[in-house]
C-alpha cells in the first residue's frame, strides 16, 4: 500500500493508470458493446464519424463500424502485449540471473548469446519469425519475446552482479544455502522492481510492433487490430483520413499510458529517485 500511495500522488502515473483501465475495459466489454463480428458490414462505407448514431465513429471502405474495430483490437494489442513481455521477462530473467550470479565462462556463453539475438534488427527479426511460422497470435507473441529477453537479461545481469557482492549474499553462503535459493529467494526480489520497470515498457513497444506487423499484412488474418485498421485504411488516406487517424490514437494512447505507468513506478520503486525529490 505505501508503494501504491507513493505513486498515486504523482499526476502523471494516475493518468498513465486511467489512460490503460479505459483501454483494458474496452478489451473487457467489446462482446458485450458489439456482440457480432467486427468484420460485418454494417453501414454504408465511409461513413465519417458523427454522421450516423448507430456507427458514432464512422465505418471504414467495407463498411464495417470502426468503434467495434477499436474495441475488438484492445483485445489483441493487451494479448500480444501483455503475453510476449511476460513470456521475455521470464527468459531475461533466468538469462540474467545465472549469468550475473555465476559469472565466468557461464557469463561469457550466456552473454554471447544475449548479443547473438541483439546484433539482429528486433523487427526485422520477428518478421521473419512470423513469415516463417505462419502469421497467426501464438507466432507473433513468440517472435516479439525472442526479440525482446536480451534487454531484460543485460539488465536483471547487471543487477545480480551487483547483489552478489552484498553482505546479505556472503552470508547465505557462508549458512551453507544452495545457489538456486539465493538466486530466486535472495536476489531475485529485490532486483523486482526493476524488471517492473521494464517489463511496462515491454509491453509498450510490443504493441507498437504488433501493430507495425500487421500494417504490413503479416498480422493474423483471423483477428482485427488497430495495425490492419490503419493498413485497411492507407488507401483512404486523402479522403477518409479518420480510417487510420482512430486506431492511430488508440495505439498513442494506450503507448503512452504505459510510458507513464512505468516512469510512475520508477519513481515509486526507486528509492534513489525519492530521495532526490525529497530534497
Amino acid at each position: 500500500m505505501r508503494y501504491v500511495r507513493l505513486a498515486l500522488r504523482n499526476w502523471t502515473m494516475a493518468l498513465g493508470i486511467l489512460l490503460l483501465a479505459a483501454v483494458v475495459m474496452m478489451a473487457l466489454t467489446a462482446h458485450l458493446i458489439f456482440p457480432g463480428d467486427p468484420y460485418e458490414m454494417v453501414g454504408v462505407p465511409l461513413t465519417w464519424p458523427g454522421q450516423e448514431p448507430e456507427t458514432l465513429l464512422g465505418t471504414d471502405s467495407l463498411g464495417r463500424d470502426m468503434a467495434a474495430g477499436l474495441f475488438y483490437g484492445a483485445r489483441v494489442s493487451l494479448l500480444v502485449g501483455f503475453c510476449s513481455a511476460f513470456v521475455a521477462a521470464t527468459v531475461g530473467v533466468l538469462v540474467g540471473a545465472f549469468a550475473g550470479y555465476y559469472g565466468g565462462w557461464t557469463d561469457d556463453v550466456l552473454m554471447r548469446i544475449t548479443e547473438l539475438f541483439q546484433t539482429t534488427p528486433q523487427f526485422m527479426l520477428a518478421l521473419a519469425v512470423v513469415a516463417v511460422l505462419g502469421p497467426s497470435v501464438t507466432v507473433i507473441i513468440l517472435s516479439l519475446a525472442v526479440v525482446s529477453w536480451p534487454t531484460v537479461a543485460r539488465l536483471v545481469r547487471g543487477e545480480f552482479i551487483v547483489m552478489r557482492d552484498r553482505a546479505f549474499v556472503h552470508s547465505c553462503v557462508v549458512t551453507g544455502m544452495g545457489d538456486l535459493r539465493i538466486i530466486f529467494a535472495q536476489i531475485l526480489p529485490n532486483v523486482v522492481p526493476v524488471i517492473i520497470v521494464m517489463s511496462t515498457i515491454l509491453v509498450a513497444t510490443a504493441i507498437l510492433m504488433e501493430s507495425a506487423i500487421s500494417f504490413l499484412g503479416f498480422g493474423d488474418p483471423n483477428v482485427l487490430t488497430w495495425g490492419t485498421m490503419i493498413g485497411m485504411g492507407r488507401g483512404q488516406l486523402r479522403d477518409a483520413w479518420y480510417i487510420i487517424a482512430i486506431p492511430g490514437v488508440a495505439l498513442l494512447l494506450t503507448a503512452l499510458a504505459l510510458n507513464l505507468v512505468g516512469e510512475g513506478l520508477n519513481d515509486a520503486l526507486n528509492p534513489r529517485l525519492r530521495q532526490m525529490k525529497g530534497r
